[in-house]
C-alpha cells in the first residue's frame, strides 16, 4: 500500500519567529516562521512544543532543522522540525572556518527514552557557553549498537575517538585539542 509521504530532504531554516498555531491555546502542533521567501509554517515535535512554548518570543530569530516530507496523493509538502534554536543566543564569529572535531550522537528510540534530547541540548549549550559550537560538527545518528550504555555519543577529533563521554568532559577535551594546535 505505500506510505502516504514521501521523505525529500533535511532541511534548515533561519527566520523570524512569528508565533504559535494550534487549536487551542497552550497545544500549538506547528511553529509560523517568516524567512526570505513569506512565510512558513513547520510542524513540532511533542517533546519540543512544550519547551519552545516558553522561551520563544515573537520576532526572535531562530535557526529550525528539520524534515520536508510530500504527500504523494495531494502534492503538498509538510515541514517538520526536530530541533529549534535562537540564533541569536551563540553567534558564530567565523563560518568559514571548517570545524575541527565532530560529535554523533544517537537520536535512535532507545536513547531518546534514556535522555538522548537533554543530552544533545545539554552538549550544543555547554559548547556554547564555551565558544566551541562552531569549531564541531554534531550529527544526529541512528543506533550506536551500544544501547545499554545510552545516551550514547561519539566524539571524533582528528584520528582519536572518545565513547561514553558527558557534555562537560567533551568540552573539556576539544578546548585542549584546539589549545594544542593553536585555535582560538
Amino acid at each position: 500500500m505505500g506510505d502516504k509521504y514521501l521523505t525529500l530532504s533535511e532541511l534548515n531554516l533561519q527566520g523570524q519567529f512569528l508565533g504559535f498555531i494550534g487549536d487551542k491555546p497552550g497545544k500549538s502542533k506547528y511553529l509560523q516562521l517568516a524567512i526570505s521567501s513569506g512565510k512558513v509554517q513547520v510542524k513540532l515535535p511533542k517533546e519540543l512544543r512544550r519547551s519552545l512554548s516558553v522561551s520563544l518570543v515573537p520576532g526572535e530569530p531562530i535557526s529550525i532543522c528539520g524534515i520536508s516530507k510530500l504527500n504523494s496523493h495531494t502534492g503538498e509538502i509538510k515541514l517538520k522540525a526536530y530541533r529549534v534554536t535562537p540564533v541569536a543566543t551563540c553567534p558564530s564569529q567565523d563560518l568559514s572556518t571548517q570545524p575541527q572535531a565532530r560529535i554523533m550522537v544517537c537520536q535512535k528510540s532507545g536513547c531518546l527514552k534514556r535522555g538522548g534530547k537533554g543530552f544533545l541540548s545539554e552538549l550544543e549549550k555547554t559548547l556554547c557557553d564555551r565558544g566551541l559550537l562552531d569549531k564541531v560538527t554534531i550529527e544526529e545518528t541512528g543506533c550506536q549498537k551500544r544501547c545499554s550504555s545510552a545516551p550514547n555519543c561519539v566524539l571524533q577529533v582528528g584520528k582519536k575517538k572518545y565513547k561514553k563521554i558527558r557534555p562537560e568532559a567533551i568540552a573539556s577535551l576539544l578546548e585542549n585539542h584546539f589549545n594544542n594546535l593553536g585555535i582560538d
